[in-house]
């Protein structure tokens, strides 16, 4: 599953699952919205973002275990690269600033 995770400027966090027919037919696409919501249900994230899923075809036959690790796993990366202070990018030695002409 890929999964971003953006502010919304609201007190509450929200879902969004983008499964697409190219996932397959309602079936498998209601049970990859199904495993989404139990996975936001359970591992709410902290108020004010929206988390858009999009589900893949091995989603549906990872176990939910798996699956909730890597949901919180991000979750928690997303937090951890939001406390982390901001640098300037790395540079090679010797190379040289580009410049807008």
């Amino acid at each position: 599953m890929t999964l971003f995770v953006v502010p919304n400027g609201i007190t509450r966090c929200r879902l969004g699952v983008a499964a697409t027919r190219k996932l397959g037919s309602a079936v498998v696409r209601n049970r990859a919205k199904r495993l989404a919501r139990e996975l936001f249900r359970r591992q709410k994230p902290p108020a004010g973002l929206d988390v858009i899923v999009v589900p893949r075809p091995e989603m549906l036959d990872a176990p939910f275990s798996t699956l909730e690790a890597d949901y919180t796993n991000t979750l928690a990366r997303r937090d951890r690269d939001r406390r982390r202070p901001r640098t300037e990018p790395h540079r090679r030695p010797g190379a040289r600033a580009r410049r807008n002409v």
